[in-house]
């Protein structure tokens, strides 16, 4: 697919690499912001935005859950990005020159065992891309940084130590946004996310809830957020194994219907094979 895919950071950036990674034709724009990702489609600037919703170390990203209902946009795939820290210096730079490691505050603690074992400290930037250009920048073999191996192709750094994070297990899950719904069946499993908002009666939640339970709909994810400044109004994100055809989630979500006073589909897409 060729075209503009947007993303929030700079070249380099981990959500660089899963634009690479998904969609190796298409041309990655960085954005500042993940709401200025989001108008680049909306405008037509971009054919797609490839937005990080949850990473397996530090949780939901903030806002997002917000901003899809607000977008107009259609979630069409998504795709699960290993992050891979490495350390990243000038040429000819070697690991005893390091003195200071500069990345994202969320990266530093996950590379403490490898930066204490190395005696160097940890710096905080902007960004981890960010981080990887400043150092190609200044050109200061005792200056590193904490990014990916793309950021050190684009910056011209070397890598000196690759996959130094403490755990194995650092994903993050992206969502690819489109202007188009596509709700054809893409794949073998199909995800369908939604938001919605209970009414407020007694147990409208568990209620709500019955109906995937009764109709063996596997919902994977459940998460609440306050909207509007308000501790009252709660809105709920959700994904749920299966496709709005499918008899039994067609059921379930028509019993949901019963117990909310909004319900919004934001996509059907197919399941990343690493789910």
């Amino acid at each position: 697919m060729n075209g503009l895919i947007a993303f929030q950071g700079e070249l380099g950036a981990y959500s660089h690499q899963a634009c690479f990674e998904m969609f190796p034709d298409m041309e990655a724009m960085p954005c500042a912001a993940f709401e200025d990702a989001i108008e680049a489609v909306q405008t037509k600037a971009a054919d797609l935005a490839m937005l990080p919703v949850e990473n397996t170390t530090y949780g939901r990203v903030a806002d997002i859950h917000r901003l899809l209902p607000e977008s107009g946009l259609h979630i069409v795939a998504e795709a699960f990005v290993r992050v891979h820290i490495n350390l990243l210096a000038v040429p000819g730079a070697a690991l005893t020159d390091i003195k200071d490691a500069h990345s994202h505050m969320v990266l530093l603690p996950q590379c403490g065992t490898f930066l204490r074992q190395h005696g160097i400290n940890g710096r905080i930037s902007p960004d981890n891309a960010r981080a990887a250009r400043d150092v190609a920048e200044a050109g200061d073999k005792a200056q590193a940084a904490l990014a990916s191996e793309l950021a050190g192709q684009v910056y011209g750094l070397e890598v000196l130590a690759k996959n130094i994070e403490d755990n194995d297990h650092n994903t993050t899950r992206f969502l690819v946004m489109s202007r188009d719904a596509d709700t054809s069946r893409r794949g073998e499993m199909m995800m369908t996310s939604f938001v919605f908002r209970v009414r407020n009666i007694p147990a409208a939640l568990y209620k709500a809830m019955g109906g995937f339970a009764t109709n063996g709909v596997n919902m994977t994810k459940l998460e609440s957020y306050m909207v509007d400044g308000s501790f009252t109004a709660t809105q709920f994100y959700a994904d749920i194994e299966g496709h709005p055809d499918d008899r039994s989630v067609q059921l379930a979500m028509e019993e949901l219907g019963y117990f909310t006073d909004l319900l919004h589909i934001l996509g059907t897409y197919p399941a990343d094979q690493k789910r």
